[in-house]
């Protein structure tokens, strides 16, 4: 059977609940947010997840509306569920709620398909009016993840033009995959890397996976070589 959200009745002309999946990897988090927003009219919390595998059969098996996602999980993190779902589930709205800011997971969180990014802060009823806001169709950007990306890509431009006159190496790579590059440089086992970038071991894999290709290296002992020859050490 495929996956469909769920509607009005067309018979009332009454919108149905906005059917929600929380996922988060704690317990007590999971479990507050879908209390909280279970008492909010027009929500309705089907069920929850313990992870981005889990959340990925819990919408097919539930068929919500919208799916809270935390972005760290064991398993399979929430950016790389995102993109499952968008693939698996497309009709669903996938809104990112978590404790991390960070640029770079936002702008994995929407390349992957997530209909916005939220911090873990937000009132209740701000969250409650959040999810039907993503059932609409709206993609949201809590305020404070808005200002970062909009420093960041002043910055960035900024420094590309102070430097655009000179000579600099050419690497086929995004500043995070040359930090990772770096470190891989270093010695740094994936399960390192991800604890320092605060990433999933899987995204860094996939990461390393991506540098050896676009360099057309075999090996780490390769890319710390390039790196070096880069000046990236």
């Amino acid at each position: 059977m495929s996956w469909e959200p769920a509607g009005s009745d067309p018979g009332s002309g009454v919108p149905e609940p906005v059917r929600v999946l929380v996922v988060d990897d704690q317990r007590l988090i999971r479990d507050g947010i879908a209390s909280l927003l279970s008492v909010r009219p027009g929500i309705d919390i089907v069920g929850t997840a313990v992870d981005g595998r889990d959340a990925v059969a819990k919408t097919l098996e539930l068929r919500p509306d919208v799916v809270l996602m935390d972005v760290r999980m064991p398993e399979l993190d929430g950016v790389e569920a995102v993109a499952a779902l968008r693939v698996r589930a497309p009709r669903c709205r996938v809104v990112m709620l978590t404790t991390f800011d960070d640029e770079e997971y936002v702008v994995q969180a929407l390349r992957a398909g997530a209909s916005g990014y939220l911090l873990k802060d937000l009132p209740a009823d701000d969250l409650a009016h959040a999810v039907r806001l993503a059932h609409a169709g709206v993609t949201q950007l809590d305020s404070s993840v808005a200002r970062r990306l909009t420093d960041s890509l002043t910055s960035s431009t900024a420094s590309s033009a102070s430097i655009s006159s000179g000579p600099r190496p050419e690497v086929p790579l995004s500043p995070r995959e040359i930090d990772i590059l770096r470190l891989v440089a270093h010695g740094h086992t994936n399960r390192e890397i991800a604890a320092r970038l605060y990433l999933s071991e899987g995204t860094v894999k996939n990461h390393v996976s991506r540098i050896l290709g676009r360099l057309a290296l075999r090996d780490r002992t390769q890319a710390a070589v390039r790196a070096r020859d880069l000046g990236l050490l």
